[in-house]
């Protein structure tokens, strides 16, 4: 059976343009000019998978993101701006439940599309794999307590660093990194994050889990060191490395060709924590797909690092987890609930 697409934009260049790259490789698509079209065209025909943008005319990309994840689930690509308000929003529609992100720009967006083809076609397919479920809106208690923002202010430098926990995650990564991080206590070791996601996006990304957890959450900058009570997550297109210096942890972010096509990469990430921190590194591979990390999970259990994979029924895409755990590389299978836990065990 085809993948039956419904893509809803504001512009007829994207509108023709998404239905001629989708059709050519045998998928059905319709369009909509607006979510409340939209939503007359879902009664009629449940699609398997939407492409949404976000700003739009009559109701926002966004509050119908949250309406159909509220009613009735269906994977959602998001195709946004670069450009002004779209960049934050974006970020919204992720936590909302989007699956992917498919950055574009205000100007050329017809030959960009054209361009993007390949990337489009993998991200709707993805997509229409993914199991999405449902969930209310996240409550603000975190904002309103003072251990949600103190700790990150008063930093407390330790002598010594005695664990580093190393993360990689993908689809749906957004989400379950939010969840493990609210679970942090003010002294949990230093944390290292690979997620998939647009240059444009991390900084904000490391914004608003830095307002809701209890540790330090920031985009990492090289020579950043990795201390108790504070998360680094690599900037968008560019890869993370961790460094040892005597007895401390730095970070170094870096260019270079895309790894397992991704930049960054947590085959890079998990490399290098297996090389300067080897039996003092934890290892996790969360929700994904492809197989970016899966042999530097095993790079990690071979240096000493204890591992850890989320389990298939909480992953969004259980493809990165899956391949980690055939080649061999995975200590512990958890639901994502029980990760935080496990990580603090381990390091405590």
């Amino acid at each position: 059976m085809p993948i039956n697409v419904l893509v809803i934009d504001d512009s007829a260049v994207v509108r023709t343009a998404m239905s001629q790259i989708l059709g050519r490789v045998g998928m059905y698509v319709q369009t909509a000019p607006d979510p409340i079209i939209a939503l007359q065209k879902m009664q009629k025909s449940r699609p398997d998978v939407i492409l949404l943008d976000i700003e739009m005319p009559r109701m926002d990309g966004l509050t119908f993101l949250h309406r159909v994840m509220s009613t009735d689930p269906i994977p959602v690509v998001v195709c946004s701006g670069l450009a002004g308000p779209g960049t934050e929003v974006a970020l919204h529609a992720l936590e909302e439940g989007a699956v992917e992100i498919v950055s574009k720009p205000r100007l050329g967006l017809k030959g960009f599309l054209e361009d993007s083809a390949t990337r489009i076609v993998h991200a709707v397919r993805a997509a229409s794999q993914a199991r999405v479920r449902g969930r209310p809106r996240l409550p603000i208690q975190p904002r309103l307590g003072a251990d949600a923002v103190l700790p990150a202010k008063k930093l407390v430098i330790r002598d010594t660093t005695h664990k580093v926990v190393v993360i990689g995650a993908s689809t749906g990564g957004t989400e379950a990194l939010r969840e493990f991080l609210q679970a942090m206590p003010p002294d949990a070791p230093g944390i290292a994050i690979v997620q998939h996601m647009p240059e444009v996006f991390t900084a904000q990304f490391a914004k608003r889990l830095n307002e809701v957890c209890r540790i330090e959450v920031k985009e990492a900058e090289s020579n950043d060191r990795l201390v108790s009570g504070r998360a680094l997550i690599a900037p968008g297109n560019h890869h993370l490395t961790v460094r040892r210096s005597g007895a401390l942890y730095f970070v170094d972010v870096l260019d270079g060709p895309p790894v397992k096509l991704h930049r960054p990469s947590v085959e890079v990430l998990f490399r290098s924590a297996a090389q300067a921190a080897g039996k003092n590194a934890v290892g996790v591979i969360m929700t994904g797909m492809g197989d970016d990390g899966a042999d530097g999970m095993l790079e990690l259990k071979q240096a000493g690092a204890h591992t850890i994979a989320q389990d298939e029924s909480t992953c969004v895409v259980f493809g990165m987890p899956k391949e980690a755990i055939e080649r061999g590389g995975v200590d512990e299978i958890l639901p994502l609930p029980r990760i935080a836990a496990a990580v603090l065990k381990v390091t405590g």
